[in-house]
C-alpha cells in the first residue's frame, strides 16, 4: 500500500479517533498521525505547522459534524490560509450523514471527496490511489 508522510484526522469522538488511528498504524501508511477533536483544534495546529515553516499533513480526514467548528466551518476558514504546497493537501469528509442535504453540499464544498464511516483499510486504499501517487 502506498505511504504518505502525515495525515490529520479531526473528529470529535474519541473512539472513532482511536480506531483510525490504530487502522493508520497497523497499515503503516503514513509516517505520522496527529489527532485533533475540531476544526477549530485542526485549523490552530495548521497555522503553528505553517508559522514553523513545516510542511503540513498530506491528507485530512475531516468530520463534518463536530462541536466548536464543525467540518464546513473550517473548510471556510481554511479557504482563507494562504500557504505553500495548500493545493496539494487532500482533504476527505468522514460522514455517517444520508441527509442529502449534506451529500450536496459535500459535493459543493470543494474536498477531494467524501467516506461514510467507518473508516477501512479498502477505503483508506482507495483515497491513497485516487490522490496519491506511488512514494
Amino acid at each position: 500500500m502506498k505511504k504518505i508522510k502525515s495525515i490529520l484526522l479531526v473528529d470529535d469522538d474519541s473512539i472513532n479517533n482511536f480506531i483510525n488511528e490504530k487502522l493508520i498504524k497497523r497499515l503503516d501508511i503514513a509516517e505520522e498521525v496527529k489527532v485533533v477533536l475540531n476544526g477549530e483544534e485542526a485549523l490552530n495546529l495548521l497555522n503553528g505547522i505553517i508559522d514553523s515553516g513545516k510542511k503540513c499533513p498530506e491528507l485530512i480526514l475531516l468530520d463534518i459534524n463536530m462541536p466548536v467548528m464543525d467540518g464546513f466551518e473550517f473548510l471556510e476558514a481554511y479557504k482563507s490560509l494562504d500557504f505553500p504546497d495548500k493545493d496539494s493537501i487532500v482533504i476527505v469528509m468522514l460522514t455517517t450523514s444520508t441527509n442529502p442535504l449534506d451529500i450536496k453540499k459535500l459535493k459543493d464544498s470543494g474536498v477531494f471527496g467524501y467516506v461514510n464511516k467507518p473508516l477501512t483499510d479498502e477505503k483508506l486504499s482507495n483515497i491513497l490511489n485516487e490522490h496519491f501517487t506511488m512514494n
